[in-house]
């Protein structure tokens, strides 16, 4: 690996709520990275099961942890995990650092992860928001996603990081009761002209499986392909994702919830919670997508030049 110049610092927020089980793992896996954060807040959101006490052991070790209670709330929803980032964001924003981390408080990685993601940024200053594949303790130890035919420039929310200029730009995380906030910055970030990118050099491990802390695992799916409507994703790429989903653990199933969630969605007229011109974005992302990978499958070549999907959003 290169060398990491000695200026570069960054900073994590770990939203958590009930995550005794798996917090321990992610502590340790924090303090024996090879470039430790300038600050590591992690904000405890109504915790009841022992989150908190695990916490508090590592911070009276490591003054660079700091355990941030938030109010007990009853509701828990997505919108309530960002409040509880913004809370943990307002404890570092007077210090000096160049990435800002969100770390979910179920996950783990090798001790040179963050080292590696943090060279991305020192590299291209253009990078505006990093992460890495995964593999999720779920239906088996495959990869989450095979980037032949998922988007490599969506980075999922386990371990998101953004420079610090391109998080302002975005405004932030934006609060929404139904998820999807690591995808709405992510995409927000492109339509700002900012690079986003996972790197597939270094793997996390993601202890629970995405979704499930507010829905079974057998009907994930479900929940995921009604917020792909709400989010703008266009049918004919969500008939496509269905199509491959159906290949995958639960064999079948996965991709017939996926494709019932979003057609339900549809038909019962559910109403998007992005805006027009990011549905714009998103759509012409995808359709340029669908392209390229039909061309790879079928070795279609390329006839015509395609708009530059900033360009349709700068319109």
């Amino acid at each position: 690996m290169g060398k990491l110049p000695s200026n570069f610092k960054y900073v994590l927020i770990t939203p958590a709520r009930d995550e005794a089980a798996f917090i321990r793992k992610t502590l340790e896996t924090i303090v024996s990275q090879t470039v430790l954060p300038l600050k590591w807040v992690i904000v405890s959101d109504g915790s009841t099961d022992g989150t908190d006490e695990i916490v508090k052991e590592f911070s009276a070790k490591h003054p660079w942890i700091e355990l941030l209670r938030m109010p007990d709330r009853k509701e828990r929803h997505f919108g309530g995990k960002v409040y509880a980032f913004n809370a943990g964001q307002a404890r570092v924003q007077d210090l000096d650092y160049n990435v800002i981390g969100n770390l979910d408080g179920d996950t783990s990685f090798e001790p040179d992860y963050l080292e590696y993601l943090l060279e991305q940024f020192a590299q291209n200053p253009r990078l505006g928001v990093a992460g890495t594949n995964y593999i999720e303790n779920a239906w088996d130890a495959a990869l989450k996603h095979d980037y032949r035919f998922s988007n490599i420039e969506d980075v999922t929310g386990q371990c998101q990081l953004f420079r610090r200029e391109c998080f302002k730009a975005i405004g932030g995380y934006q609060p929404s009761k139904n998820g999807g906030v690591d995808l709405i910055a992510t995409i927000s970030a492109r339509m700002h002209g900012w690079e986003t990118r996972v790197f597939t050099g270094k793997l996390l491990f993601h202890h629970r499986q995405q979704g499930t802390a507010q829905f079974h695992r057998y009907t994930v799916e479900l929940s995921n392909g009604r917020k792909d409507y709400m989010f703008g994703s266009h049918p004919l790429w969500e008939i496509s994702r269905a199509t491959y989903r159906l290949t995958k653990k639960p064999i079948v199933l996965g991709g017939c919830l996926l494709f019932a969630g979003y057609f339900w969605a549809m038909v019962t007229g559910k109403k998007k919670i992005v805006s027009p011109e990011f549905v714009t974005f998103r759509r012409r992302e995808q359709m340029l997508r669908l392209s390229r990978i039909m061309r790879r499958m079928f070795g279609v070549a390329r006839s015509t030049p395609t708009a530059d999907p900033a360009a349709v959003a700068a319109k």
